[in-house]
């Protein structure tokens, strides 16, 4: 397994600014996202991620994450993985919560009711388990008696979208893919996963204190 899952979620689009479920639907960047991109980019050149040159580098294949990894400068050596793509609404497509729950399914929510037409909870995290295990494959299992990998491991870094981000973080955890709803991640976000005494941990979640500048 990778030393650091690090995993950036896709900037602003104007679907996501306005609550809109926005799984396959390949709505670009706004000019806000485009420089929410640009700023965990800088973060990511900073120390103590100096760029992070040796990490292996992955990204949905949506415009959305891919443009992200781009303007954050990792584009060059980013490989597209479709296990990232987003969670698939189906009939609730480009739909709020608020409107679904007031025309469609009063009380609806995602994580318990799921969506008609669309993919299921426990296939998300299906695709998850999938991209865990391929990271397995590629870099071995953790070492009990150590706090974190081995130094020749390397990190991984992904760009991706918030819900697929929450599931796979669920997963890493061991915990169900319902679990996802208990880790809030907003655009831009920047969260670490890694290791404690050789079991899965939560290092960083859900930190935008590089957008702070974008609002000052």
């Amino acid at each position: 397994m990778p030393a650091r899952l690090i995993l950036v979620r896709h900037g602003e689009t104007a679907w996501s600014a306005s609550g809109q479920h926005t799984g396959r639907t390949d709505i670009p960047l706004t000019e806000e996202g485009r420089q929410m991109a640009r700023a965990v980019g800088a973060r990511l050149r900073r120390a103590p991620w100096s760029g992070l040159p040796d990490a292996v580098v992955y990204t949905s294949p949506l415009s959305r994450a891919r443009e992200t990894c781009e303007l954050a400068g990792f584009g060059d050596r980013a490989v597209d993985r479709p296990e990232l793509l987003e969670w698939d609404y189906g009939a609730y497509e480009g739909r709020t919560g608020a409107e679904i729950r007031e025309h469609d399914h009063p009380g609806w929510l995602i994580w318990r009711d799921g969506v008609p037409q669309g993919e299921k909870l426990a296939d998300v995290g299906a695709r998850a388990d999938s991209f865990i295990a391929q990271l397995e494959q590629d870099h071995g299992a953790p070492h009990p008696e150590t706090t974190t990998m081995h130094c020749a491991d390397r990190d991984v870094l992904v760009f991706a979208h918030g819900h697929l981000l929450r599931i796979l973080a669920a997963r890493w955890l061991g915990q169900a893919p319902e679990f996802g709803q208990r880790l809030k991640l907003g655009t831009a976000a920047l969260s670490v996963l890694s290791w404690e005494y050789g079991l899965p941990a939560i290092e960083i979640w859900n930190d935008h204190s590089h957008l702070d500048t974008l609002t000052a």
